[in-house]
């Protein structure tokens, strides 16, 4: 009869069980290199091409001004198109369903560069309006960082002008007024309860401007940012209660 101590038996029981254990650890960490080494290597030609790119967006315009659409479907972006379709203006797009390709503008994150946008006609055929053929100009964009050179202004009085004399450049939050075409606009500022305080008569608003106070067209109130000008005369402030003259060079709701 072959008597086995029991002790010992215990010990070659957790001998088994450590060498088990560590069997299975190697065995996982094998997978999980194998894995990530996998997660490491470059992509074949085949899945770049399935892989999804920021070139390409379809949808209705809803906002269209100067140089500049928005399409919902690029959201994040304002659409620069430089140059001439082949017939009547970006605003006419408005409502039409388009297909947009192009790339993300180097160094201006919000701004998508349109290559070539198609117009949708019937069912399924598009037809081809725009093809870009000159490098972006960036005349009268205005960059988020600029933001911070144009101060708020505090307007309390139509006869304080050393409330904006010498500022150089500023922003008020207002309502615009257009005249005719840009010609005649004005930007009224409100005090605490809403009553008129002041107008600031405005010589030049550019097209991005513009374009934003449209394309944010749920608000009628928006901050204005300025190249403040001349100085209204004394009699006319205290009879129109327009304060100075200014360019608008941006429009938003911050």
């Amino acid at each position: 009869m072959n008597l086995t101590n029991p002790v010992e038996a215990s010990r070659k029981g957790q001998k088994k069980t450590l060498r088990g254990n560590a069997f299975f650890a190697v065995a996982v960490l094998s997978i999980l290199s194998l894995v990530f080494f996998a997660c490491q290597q470059p992509q074949t030609p085949q899945e770049e091409a399935a892989a999804p790119q920021l070139n390409e967006f379809t949808g209705k315009v809803k906002t269209a001004w100067g140089k500049y659409l928005y399409l919902p479907a690029a959201q994040g972006f304002d659409i620069l198109v430089e140059g001439n379709l082949e017939s009547g203006t970006l605003a006419d797009l408005v409502d039409k369903e388009i297909r947009v390709r192009g790339n993300m503008m180097q160094g201006e994150p919000s701004l998508f560069i349109a290559d070539t946008i198609e117009i949708k006609e019937g069912e399924s055929q598009w037809r081809t309006i725009f093809t870009r053929t000159a490098e972006p100009q960036l005349t009268d964009f205005f960059h988020p960082a600029d933001r911070d050179g144009y101060p708020e202004l505090k307007i309390t009085n139509v006869n304080k002008p050393e409330e904006w004399e010498g500022k150089g450049k500023g922003k008020v939050y207002g309502q615009l007024v257009m005249g005719e075409g840009k010609e005649g606009a004005k930007i009224t500022i409100f005090d605490a309860k809403g009553k008129e305080l002041a107008k600031i008569i405005v010589d030049n608003i550019t097209d991005y401007a513009l374009y934003y106070t449209k394309k944010l067209r749920l608000y009628d109130k928006f901050w204005f940012y300025l190249n403040i000008k001349g100085t209204v005369d004394r009699p006319t402030r205290l009879k129109t209660r327009e304060i100075f003259h200014a360019d608008v060079v941006f429009a938003g709701i911050y």
